[in-house]
């Protein structure tokens, strides 16, 4: 009783954000649109939260009359009610943890779990001491990944609008206002929230993806440049390292390259026809201009605060020859040798800002970022020289970290392709150099391997400016040789990963190997590779046969040749998404485990040392949920310091978008990182009898998954009658479409859509469905002894608390009785009643699998933060669902109204900002 106390207690300021805001809409509502509407709206809330509570026929009843009653414009109205509602919340809750993180430590309480503070101590608990983190750390890599997904549905102006509300909530929160100050506040709040309810919610055109690309970099603004030299900064602090290691080359520094950030973003060319070549040279450009000028307003603060003048600060010969090359000859500057310096470099900064654009290169311009870190070396040096340390250690301190991390490419960017299309490329060039002798495609996998090794063997290349090839070939070629020219511009940290789709064979990574020849980013006569080659395993098939490709492609010895001079390291990737689409929730985490168990053996026997990157999204069913939790759970020796994983569009807002949650979510990568890599009881082996439960669960979670959704007739009519899938595919969201193909296939969806389109119907199926037959079946075929091992393995073993941790909130956010609403405009009657009599009995069982697995009562007792937000949130959510509903129906029937089809979309986009994490 006094946890519940102590619980309501302190969720007792985010109940009073909420009813602020929450009074602050309705007032602008009923100002601008009149009470009437407001009543109305009024109205709807009431009876859903009635049909909710009580599971009240009647209340649907009136509720399903009162919506159908409606005008177009109340309609609307209603919808960016509710959505802006939706958001408030998101935004008062966010601040709450913010406020509660920041209670914690003024408290003096201990450090929390996933803190670097936290994890430094544990690590020390269990006998890692200093120097084997240092250690660790050396060789650690962690690094966010941002994607563009279409399910990143708010504009960036909405985001901005969401900020000022933030920061006017923050700043109440850190001072302590005067009567009037407080009045002051709250008509500052309301004509924020104002400007939120009158901003435009969706996008008129579809976004390119130089949209996309400016969009992820507002992040840079708002946390990431701010923030990431921020957790180097700590680990100094609580490893007791000097800040001379700011200025270190990264192959000196204790620290190494612990955090950096990479992007999919203009290098994803995977079903994305609108990243060519030049779309590739843009960003980059992009990206470089971002860094760049980032590093000049630095430099220029620098300026001012450096008014240091030589009768304190004696300056070293280095520092005077810096100063020298300024230009500077005022003579009020000439006793400002520190200050002139500053000036030297901005002027070469100006100039590698000009390069990158140009692409032209300068003699004045930094030739690398090593010459720009040396330089504010000299900088540093001087200062310490004359006592200024603290001085030093200040802004110069960071943005030499700023400059080791981002370099002058500021992000890493992928290149990303399918392997059908690497496959098609290599047909074409060895089918015209070989004067149409050689068919690639009708080759067996042995005879294509042999073929490819032997090109690996010669440096002749196959491309040649006096054939024709297809256009697709002249493309894919333009893009390597975008990454060429990049490496030389801006080095080659700019692009070191070339990704590939749908691998299924050795041969899919040779051949991206010949291409990469052909680009000069490969040179078969010294075994340099320029980028890593990185399969990505995406299918329960493909993710099973990984361990024997790379066991394959490490016996090759052209292969091998190349390992040396990518430091012995092989990336791969795994893919959540379609794994879950393929073999549903369950199989497709242990299908990923499985695949990991294997691929670690595989690496270790051939000597080579593995980086997985995780192809996680946002939602459960695209491998989402805590990332901290999920990283523990990996494998023995499966992480071994080095992890990538994605941040998709959906979810880079609410982790980076407020800067403090941004360092929270940095920190708990790097820290997940290091326990699961060193941390004794994280490291162990899994018990065998886990190991066989979970394949036995897995297998009957699987046949009962496959069976609805791949062997059910009519059940992809249902999924498009049910949900809002076509209707997604006309949504302004992303860049990417909505299926590989143009055919109606469940194999051809994309699966982000799939997911998305289930989480709109308050189905959640894929982060669920098959759970709870294999549970019962289970349940009625082990011994009970064995049964006592489930239920011990739910709570000891890391990676299938994790599981079922996301499973319970998933179930918690599905709701049948809105579901049926959904399943109700399938006009097959006989399919409706089969199709979903099953998703709701299969709902059922998960729920009463889950309970008696973690001894729970309820879904989410254990965690009741996260319950009391979901049930608080409901009242909101459940309305955009159900006046979904009556515009799909209006929508489907033949309305030409455009307020019908805006309706339908608006509704889309308040759903998913209700639900968070929902695609």
């Amino acid at each position: 009783m006094n946890k519940q106390l102590n619980d309501e207690e302190k969720d007792s300021q985010l109940r009073d954000d909420i009813r602020l805001l929450g009074a602050l809409l309705g007032e602008i509502i009923a100002e601008q649109q009149g009470l009437p509407v407001f009543a109305a709206i009024e109205e709807v809330r009431q009876l859903s939260v009635q049909y909710r509570r009580f599971d009240d026929n009647a209340a649907r009843a009136k509720l399903e009359a009162r919506l159908e009653a409606l005008t177009q414009d109340e309609t609307i109205s209603l919808i960016r009610s509710f959505s802006i509602f939706s958001m408030l919340s998101n935004i008062a809750e966010d601040c709450h943890l913010i406020r509660r993180n920041r209670q914690h430590e003024l408290a003096g309480m201990p450090a929390r779990e996933a803190s670097l503070d936290y994890t430094i101590a544990e690590l020390s608990r269990v006998g890692v001491n200093r120097d084997a983190v240092l250690a660790r750390l050396k060789k650690t890599e962690s690094v966010p990944v941002l994607t563009a997904h279409p399910t990143e549905v708010q504009r960036k102006s909405v985001l901005d609008a969401q900020q000022s509300i933030i920061a006017l909530i923050r700043h109440r929160d850190e001072i302590q206002l005067t009567l009037e100050e407080a009045n002051a506040w709250r008509d500052e709040l309301k004509a924020a929230v104002q400007r939120l309810f009158q901003t435009r919610l969706l996008r008129r055109n579809k976004l390119s993806v130089i949209d996309e690309v400016n969009n992820a970099l507002a992040y840079f603004d708002s946390t990431f440049f701010a923030q990431v030299p921020q957790v180097y900064r700590k680990l100094q602090s609580l490893l007791s390292l000097p800040s001379t290691d700011n200025f270190l080359p990264v192959n000196e520094d204790p620290l190494g390259k612990v955090l950096t950030v990479g992007s999919w973003i203009g290098g994803d060319r995977d079903g994305n026809p609108f990243v060519t070549a030049q779309v590739l040279d843009t960003t980059l450009k992009i990206q470089s201009s971002k860094v760049l000028e980032h590093y000049l307003a630095e430099v220029n603060c620098l300026i001012r605060e450096f008014s240091v003048t030589d009768y304190f600060l004696k300056p070293n010969p280095r520092l005077t020859d810096l100063a020298n090359t300024s230009g500077e000859d005022s003579a009020h500057r000439m006793d400002e040798t520190l200050r002139r310096a500053c000036v030297a470099i901005r002027n070469r900064l100006q100039a590698t800002l000009q390069q990158a654009v140009q692409g032209e290169c300068t003699a004045q311009a930094y030739s690398s970022p090593a010459g720009l870190l040396s330089d504010l070396n000299t900088l540093f040096s001087a200062l310490s020289e004359n006592g200024m340390q603290r001085i030093a250690e200040g802004r110069l301190a960071l943005l030499a970290r700023k400059v080791k991390v981002f370099g002058f490419s500021l992000m890493a960017l992928d290149l990303r392709q399918n392997s059908d299309v690497f496959e098609a490329v290599v047909a074409d060039l060895l089918k015209q150099s070989t004067l149409g002798k050689t068919d690639y495609l009708a080759s067996s996998e042995a005879e294509r391997v042999a073929l490819l090794c032997a090109e690996l063997r010669t440096p002749r290349l196959l491309f040649s400016d006096s054939l024709q090839y297809s256009e697709r070939t002249h493309s894919e070629m333009a893009i390597f040789r975008k990454a060429k020219l990049a490496h030389q511009v801006l080095g080659v940290s700019a692009i070191q990963n070339c990704i590939i789709s749908k691998t299924a064979s050795v041969s899919d990574l040779l051949e991206l190997a010949v291409l990469l020849k052909e680009a000069h980013l490969l040179n078969v006569a010294t075994g340099e590779l320029a980028v890593n080659i990185v399969p990505l395993f995406e299918t329960i098939e493909d993710l099973q046969a990984a361990p024997a490709i790379m066991a394959t492609l490490f016996d090759i010895a052209e292969y091998r040749a190349l390992m040396a001079s990518r430091g012995h390291v092989q990336e791969v990737m795994l893919g959540y998404s379609d794994s879950n689409k393929d073999g549903g929730f369950v199989t497709s985490g242990w299908s990923l485990y499985q695949a990991e168990i294997g691929l670690v053996d595989v690496f270790a026997k051939h000597g080579i040392k593995i980086r997985l990157f995780h192809g996680r999204g946002g939602s459960v069913g695209r491998g989402g949920g805590s990332s901290y939790h999920a990283i523990l759970g990996q494998p023995p020796g499966a992480v071994d310091g080095r992890i990538r994983l994605t941040e998709q569009g959906e979810v880079i807002a609410a982790k980076y978008g407020i800067e403090s949650l941004g360092r929270r979510n940095l920190e708990v990568l790097v820290s997940a990182n290091l326990m699961v890599s060193e941390h004794t009881e994280l490291t162990r082996e899994v018990p065998s009898k886990y190991l066989e439960l979970m394949a036995k669960l897995s297998n009957h979670a699987f046949n009962a998954y496959r069976d609805l959704v791949y062997n059910t007739d009519g059940f992809l009519e249902y999924f498009k009658q049910s949900t809002v899938i076509s209707e997604i595919a006309s949504l302004n969201i992303g860049s990417r479409p909505a299926s590989r193909k143009a055919n109606w296939t469940i194999e051809d969806l994309r699966a982000i859509p799939w997911v998305f389109s289930w989480a709109q119907s308050r189905v959640m199926l894929p982060g669920w469905y098959g759970f709870g037959t294999a549970v019962a079946t289970l349940r009625s075929s082990l011994t009970e002894a064995e049964l006592l091992d489930l239920q011990a393995m739910a709570k000891q073993w890391p990676f299938f608390n994790t599981m079922l941790s996301t499973l319970n909130m998933v179930l918690a956010k599905a709701d049948m009785a809105i579901a049926s609403r959904y399943a109700a405009m399938v006009e097959d009657a006989e399919l409706r009643e089969k199709v979903f009599g099953r998703i709701a009995a299969e709902h059922a069982r998960a729920v009463e699998g889950l309970l008696w697995l973690t001894g729970q009562e309820e879904l989410l007792s254990d965690n009741p933060l996260l319950k009391r937000s979901i049930e608080a949130r409901f009242p909101y959510v459940d309305p955009l669902n159900h006046v979904q509903v009556e515009l799909l129906r209006r929508h489907r029937q033949g309305e030409l109204d455009e307020r019908v089809a805006r309706g339908v979309h608006l509704s889309i986009n308040g759903i998913a900002t209700g639900l968070r994490n929902s695609g």
